[in-house]
């Protein structure tokens, strides 16, 4: 599993156990830090380097290999910072972000969504609409994939039907104002 999707997969396992404790206990203000630190600490993005597992300088190949190290601990970093970012900026968006999806699956409530396909949704949407740091089609297939992962059997489905009527909307969008600038 990349880098990326763990940390995608670990922004769903924050979002869907904030969504759960919500709903259980009725209350806007679930400990969300508390959260993404229990999975940070479970999941920890982090390398464990202790003075035994280090390879010792005296040779060329040694130095690369603690290049290698920094590099894989400079690439964690970023992706615990890519998993925080992801976490804050859903939950800050949420309403945004909720409106989308019930616009595009107007079929479905929102509270009637299974808890993982909407909380992968979630996810989608953020990348796709409003951060769109990652092409879209990585967005999307991201979501497919951890939905095949985590979902239901019509999850990879479902997702991709919305996901993939939001981009659409998107390029249409966009090729209408490009039209209408000439």
């Amino acid at each position: 599993m990349s880098q990326r999707r763990l940390a995608r997969t670990m922004a769903l396992q924050v979002l869907s156990e904030w969504d759960f404790n919500k709903s259980i206990i009725f209350k806007d203000d679930v400990n969300i830090q508390e959260i993404i630190q229990h999975n940070l600490k479970e999941f920890s993005l982090s390398p464990t380097l202790t003075s035994t597992s280090r390879p010792p300088l005296t040779e060329p190949k040694a130095m690369s290999g603690v290049a290698s190290k920094r590099n894989q601990a400079n690439s964690n970093f970023q992706e615990k910072l890519f998993f925080e970012e992801l976490v804050q900026n859903i939950l800050k968006n949420i309403k945004k972000i909720d409106s989308f999806i019930v616009e595009y699956a107007p079929q479905w409530p929102i509270e009637k969504i299974t808890l993982i396909d909407r909380n992968i949704l979630r996810i989608g949407v953020f990348e796709l609409l409003i951060s769109a740091q990652t092409p879209p089609k990585v967005v999307i297939n991201e979501a497919i994939e951890i939905a095949k992962l985590f979902g239901s059997e019509t999850s990879s489905k479902f997702i991709n039907g919305v996901l993939g009527t939001i981009y659409e909307k998107m390029k249409s969008s966009i090729q209408n104002s490009k039209t209408k600038s000439k």
